[in-house]
């Protein structure tokens, strides 16, 4: 959201649709407190993936990635599904959640 709001291109865009831009400053607030709570190693692979892709974080929908569009595995899904760390593309590595 902070580089949405940042983004002169987007946040024009954001406006256009009626939508409310402006809290930059609570958004860089409760981003610094998600920082504090998240563990180094998970972070670290975000901001990677934030450079690389601009979207680090992107749905899955029927075992299928939203982000590269191809299949996650079965054992990827069942490795998350026992309650393991982060769901990863391992395809194009970006961190998924459950649309």
């Amino acid at each position: 959201m902070i580089q949405e709001v940042t983004d002169p291109k987007s946040k024009g865009q954001e406006e256009g649709l009626g939508f409310d831009v402006g809290g930059l400053e609570r958004l860089r607030e409760a981003r610094k407190k998600l920082e504090a709570q998240v563990d180094r190693r998970s972070l670290s692979l975000y901001e990677r993936l934030r450079s690389k892709y601009g979207r680090a974080v992107v749905p899955f929908q029927g075992k299928i990635c939203l982000g590269c569009f191809m299949t996650v595995p079965t054992a990827t899904l069942s490795r998350w599904n026992e309650g393991g760390d982060l769901l990863v593309c391992e395809n194009c590595g970006r961190i998924l959640y459950l649309l």
